[in-house]
C-alpha cells in the first residue's frame, strides 16, 4: 500500500513538474509574441517619412523579435503551438504591409526624374522641384543665378530634346517671374541692368535652338 502511494506521488509530482513546464514555456512565448505585436503596433503608428528614415534599424529589431518569438513557439508542445504560431503569421502579415510600402516608396525614388535632373543641373540638386519655387533666389543672389542659368544653357543646349527645351522655358519663366519680386526687394540698378543684358542674349539663342531640337526630331522620326 505504501509503495503504491509513493509511486502515485512520484507519478504526481511528475505530472505537477511537466504541467509547470509546459504553463512556464507557454508564458514565454507569450511575452516573445506580445512583445512582437506591441513593436508592429508601434511601427503601424508612427508616419511613413520617420518609418523610412529608421528602416534598418526598425527591420533588424523586428527580426530579432521575431526569431525570439519563433524560437520560443517552438519549444512548445503540438497541442498549443500551432495557435501560438498562427498568431506570428499574423503579426507578421501586417510587418509585410509596411515592409512592401517602404520599400515601393525607395524603388519609385530611384526612377529618377528626367526633368528633375535638368533642374539640378542648371540650379543644383534638390533646390527646384515641380513647383519650380524660387524663393531662395533674392537680391545678393539673383544675378549670379540668371548667369549660372545661360552658362549652363549654353554649354548644354546641344545635348536638349525637344522636351528639356520645353522645361528649361519654364525654368527660365519661372525664374524671370521671382526677378519681379526681388526688384520690388531692393534689386540693384547695375545688378538689374546685367540681368536685362542676360536676357537679350538668351531670348533669341533660345528660340532658335528651340526650333533646331524640334526640325532635328522631326528628321529622325521619318528615318
Amino acid at each position: 500500500m505504501k509503495k503504491s502511494i509513493l509511486k502515485y506521488g512520484v507519478f504526481f509530482v511528475a505530472a505537477v513538474s511537466l504541467v509547470s513546464c509546459k504553463n512556464k514555456e507557454l508564458e514565454i512565448a507569450d511575452k516573445k509574441i506580445a512583445s512582437l505585436e506591441s513593436y508592429v503596433d508601434s511601427i503601424e503608428a508612427i508616419n511613413l517619412e520617420e518609418t523610412e528614415t529608421n528602416w534598418d534599424r526598425i527591420s533588424s529589431d523586428f527580426d530579432r523579435k521575431n526569431l525570439e518569438s519563433s524560437d520560443a513557439v517552438s519549444k512548445l508542445t503540438e497541442d498549443v503551438k500551432y495557435t501560438s504560431q498562427a498568431k506570428i503569421d499574423s503579426i507578421n502579415a501586417r510587418y509585410v504591409i509596411v515592409k512592401t510600402t517602404i520599400e515601393t516608396k525607395a524603388a519609385k525614388k530611384q526612377v529618377i526624374n528626367p526633368n528633375q535632373l535638368l533642374r539640378d543641373r542648371f540650379f543644383g540638386a534638390g533646390k527646384i522641384g515641380e513647383d519650380m519655387n524660387f524663393s531662395w533666389v533674392n537680391k545678393d543672389n539673383i544675378l549670379t543665378t540668371y548667369q549660372s542659368f545661360f552658362d549652363t544653357y549654353k554649354a548644354n543646349k546641344s545635348d536638349f530634346s525637344r522636351e528639356d527645351y520645353d522645361e528649361v522655358k519654364l525654368m527660365y519663366e519661372a525664374l524671370d517671374t521671382r526677378k519681379n519680386t526681388v526688384e520690388k526687394e531692393g534689386l540693384s540698378s547695375s545688378d538689374n541692368t546685367k540681368i536685362a543684358s542676360i536676357k537679350f542674349k538668351f531670348s533669341p539663342m533660345f528660340k532658335v535652338n528651340r526650333i533646331g531640337a524640334k526640325a532635328r526630331e522631326n528628321e529622325e522620326a521619318k528615318e
